[in-house]
């Protein structure tokens, strides 16, 4: 028994009635839960990749999203291949901050942090 509980029967006993007791809210909003169990299975991270990937094609446009993918976002760094040492030169050194800013635009700030380009 809970601390405090005898002490209550007793007092109901001898005042001749009880009191209802007062019952816990234990309800919690689904989006809560499911925020959670997301969380706990890692699926957050996975949602945001396939999100980050299909908007890739709006981010950098045609002719960059034909050589580039994204491949994975881990703990804010978009990993991305790239089919020519070219067009690594262009996005790395001339249109990181452009994409970067385009993220932030479509996603927000605090999801992808970096991004880093790699050839395939």
């Amino acid at each position: 028994m809970k601390p405090g509980t005898l002490r209550r029967i007793a007092l109901n006993e001898w005042r001749g009635y009880f009191e209802p007791r007062k019952k816990a809210n234990r309800l919690t909003p689904i989006q809560e839960t499911v925020d959670q169990v997301m969380k706990q299975w890692g699926l957050t991270a996975r949602i945001q990749e396939r999100e980050i990937t299909a908007a890739w094609r709006e981010i950098v446009g045609d002719f960059l999203a034909i050589h580039s993918q994204p491949v994975c976002l881990r703990q804010g760094v978009l990993h991305v291949q790239v089919l020519q040492p070219t067009i690594l030169y262009e996005l790395d050194r001339h249109l990181k901050p452009h994409v970067l800013e385009k993220l932030y635009n479509h996603f927000g700030q605090g999801i992808v942090k970096e991004v880093r380009f790699k050839i395939c």
